[in-house]
């Protein structure tokens, strides 16, 4: 497993401030347009979006909201949630986790790792990902992958 401070995962580029080590995760994420994050829950973390650029959607424990720069959305621990860019331009937000430690592995495990500082989404792959082994790895880390 590959450490560097950028992975790519779901459509996001994924860029590490913290890994947990001070007693939380913050991360710098990057959106293309219509990708976003499949319903999880992790009752480990408790997780803050800070929307910086963009228009996201989300759905929490069932409730659906859009959300968009300057606003912050915060996901109860354990809840099950989804987001997705709404808009046809990437959209950026910060993502605070504490502790912060089940999100680090889960990026580190799960992600593709890019060069240090990457500001660009690699090319689309031709290989789907491996959905079974993806939601297994999840599973391993501490994080519920829904339907």
């Amino acid at each position: 497993m590959t450490q560097t401070d950028t992975y790519h995962l779901f459509g996001n580029l994924i860029r590490f401030h913290a890994r947990g080590e001070q007693g939380y995760c913050l991360v710098d994420i990057q959106t293309a347009p219509g990708a976003g994050v499949p319903p999880n829950s992790h009752p480990g973390d408790d997780e803050v979006f800070c929307i910086l650029d963009g228009t996201y959607g989300f759905t929490i424990d069932g409730q659906e909201r859009v959300a968009q720069a300057g606003e912050v959305v915060i996901v109860p621990n354990g809840a099950v949630h989804a987001l997705k860019n709404l808009g046809d331009t990437p959209a950026r937000m910060f993502v605070f986790n504490t502790p912060g430690k089940i999100h680090a592995a889960f990026f580190q495990a799960l992600g593709d790792p890019l060069p240090e500082g990457t500001t660009d989404f690699p090319p689309a792959s031709d290989t789907p990902p491996d959905i079974p082994r993806l939601v297994a790895m999840a599973g391993q880390l501490g994080v519920t992958i829904h339907g």
